[in-house]
């Protein structure tokens, strides 16, 4: 578990956590930069309002059992491959966003609700992100991409201590759209990784 001034990420402990992270992220605004796949979202605009309006301890007893059993295995695929925190808003309980990791890569992502966009928490974001990184996952270097006329994550990166670095000039996102890139890294010499983490780098 991970705190910044207004955040608290923890790793998706039940099915909200995973569902309402992915509600985040699934709106018209945010896709146009992430590009997620079809089945990585939550089309419903009604269904997304809904998982942003609950809190982190609200109860899910509610749903199916099936229901809860998808969105787990949901949450199971590529867990070998990356490391996601959910990041919930500490003053109002809510869920506010989402970073992960490529542990193949080494690579982060980020996304933000839309309440919580625009106040300066994507820095608090990508510097949990590079927590995660050196401090749990032993990872000496973390690297993200971002689309050249996507001011505010190039500018949260910058904040979050990340320098410009050499890349692929293009990048296909996970629905297949081509584009631009630049790329931004952190290094750190010293690291560590707690019993969590999945391998040195």
């Amino acid at each position: 578990m991970l705190r910044s001034e207004r955040l608290l990420l923890y790793t998706p402990l039940i099915a909200l956590d995973f569902m309402a992270s992915a509600a985040a992220g699934s709106d018209a605004e945010a896709q146009r930069w992430l590009g997620s796949r079809s089945d990585e979202l939550v089309q419903n605009e009604d269904t997304r309002e809904l998982f942003l309006s609950m809190r982190a301890d609200d109860d899910l007893s509610g749903f199916e059992a099936r229901d809860r059993l998808k969105m787990m295995r949901k949450l199971e695929l590529g867990s070998d491959r990356f490391v996601q925190l959910t990041a919930v808003h500490r003053a109002d309980g809510r869920y506010a966003g989402a970073t992960s990791i490529n542990l193949e890569s080494g690579e982060i992502g980020g996304w933000l609700a839309p309440a919580y966009r625009r106040q300066g928490l994507g820095i608090e974001l990508f510097r949990a992100a590079v927590q995660l990184g050196h401090r749990h996952l032993g990872l000496n270097v973390v690297r993200a991409g971002a689309e050249p006329t996507n001011k505010a994550s190039r500018e949260a990166l910058e904040a979050a201590g990340f320098t410009p670095v050499s890349g692929p000039p293009r990048f296909t996102l996970g629905d297949g759209r081509e584009i631009d890139a630049c790329w931004y890294q952190h290094r750190q010499e010293a690291t560590s990784r707690c019993r969590g983490g999945s391998r040195d780098r």
